[in-house]
């Protein structure tokens, strides 16, 4: 059910482009098959706008016999506003309460499962690696498409971060893992990727470029602190040959997303 994945855009894309200029192509236009064969921009954002509107809010206001649409449409809103943020229905709830657009929780719950249901928004819930076991509070929500932010929100500069963790989610997904977000002790680690072979530990940063290696030891630490012995792995869009920190693989995730490692 998942649009394209990076490779499968590439492979698909006939423009003579760099891979980066494909990435930045990939998050704004999004990876529906279909949006390959459009030729402006301004037809691609009718499409996205044709899905959003028609398939994504209607169908959902059907089959859940919704009839806010105002509100369903919030909701949707702030968890693509927010994607790689920990949320949940209270804090959505507080939050659009306060900023005078009142709701109960009951109501964004309801919202947010109807768009799960038809793969909108795919829901990451937390995990203790330390003590092997699901917790309940705090998830984080992804987009199954960029293009569809994009499309809401426009071409708004920032946060890329969360935008290229977006990214890696899927890619997870694709590959067959049960992705959770992992915690160890006081520390976070973006991914912990789980099927029936083991499992699998990512950090995602936009970048490891700083004084004195800081983002670099900070992206470590969390990876460090698990005794285990699954694959540990760093992703950025640095510009690096793959390497090595004491076991804590780092790759460049294009490179990562184009070949299967």
């Amino acid at each position: 059910m998942l649009p394209l994945s990076f490779k499968e855009y590439k492979s698909a894309n006939n423009e003579n482009i760099t891979n980066d200029e494909l990435y930045q192509k990939y998050i704004s236009l999004g990876s529906f098959p279909y949006t390959l064969q459009l030729e402006t921009e301004d037809d691609v954002g009718m499409y996205l706008s044709n899905i959003y509107n028609d398939i994504i809010i209607k169908d959902v206001m059907k089959r859940k016999n919704i009839t806010d649409e105002n509100n369903l449409k919030k909701i949707s809103n702030f968890a693509m506003d927010n994607i790689g943020n920990l949320l949940s229905p209270n804090n959505i709830a507080n939050t659009m309460t306060s900023d005078g657009k009142k709701i109960n929780v009951r109501t964004v719950e309801k919202y947010l499962n109807s768009f799960i249901e038809s793969f909108f928004l795919y829901k990451a819930t937390r995990y203790d690696i330390k003590g092997k076991n699901y917790l309940r509070t705090g998830e984080k929500y992804y987009g199954s498409d960029l293009g569809l932010r994009y499309f809401i929100f426009g071409r708004k500069i920032g946060d890329f971060g969360h935008i290229l963790e977006n990214v890696v989610y899927l890619e997870l997904k694709r590959r067959g893992y049960d992705v959770y977000i992992g915690k160890i002790g006081e520390y976070e680690i973006d991914f912990v990727a789980i099927n029936n072979k083991g499992k699998l530990y990512v950090q995602v940063a936009e970048t490891l470029k700083s004084s004195n290696n800081k983002t670099l030891l900070r992206e470590l630490r969390p990876l460090q602190k698990i005794n285990d012995n699954y694959e540990k792995i760093i992703l950025t869009l640095d510009k690096i040959p793959s390497a090595n920190e004491e076991g804590i693989k780092i790759y460049n995730v294009l490179e990562w997303l184009l070949n299967y490692y």
